[in-house]
């Protein structure tokens, strides 16, 4: 989760891609470079352990922008497979 905020917050494409599961994964990434992602906080963490292969992540996200500044708040869903964890949906809210 940490590693893919800070991808948005340096425009680090290639790592996105990467890191999200390939059944729901976009075409095409395109970040807004007038976005500036400046803070995470983790709320909640449900599995996602060493023994695990699923887990969640609630969070929220802030940023900057020309027309202010916002917060994105999502529950986020991880698979782990091969060793990897991947991105694979979240829910906003």
């Amino acid at each position: 989760m940490r590693s893919r905020f800070t991808a948005f917050a340096i425009g680090d494409v290639a790592h996105l891609e990467a890191s999200w599961h390939p059944t729901t994964r976009p075409q095409s990434i395109d970040l807004d470079p007038d976005v500036r992602w400046y803070r995470l906080d983790v709320e909640d963490v449900v599995a996602g352990g060493l023994f695990d292969d699923r887990g969640e992540v609630a969070f929220r996200a802030f940023h900057r922008s020309p027309d202010g500044r916002g917060v994105l708040a999502e529950r986020s869903r991880f698979v782990r497979e091969s060793g990897r964890w991947t991105y694979l949906d979240g829910v906003l809210g």
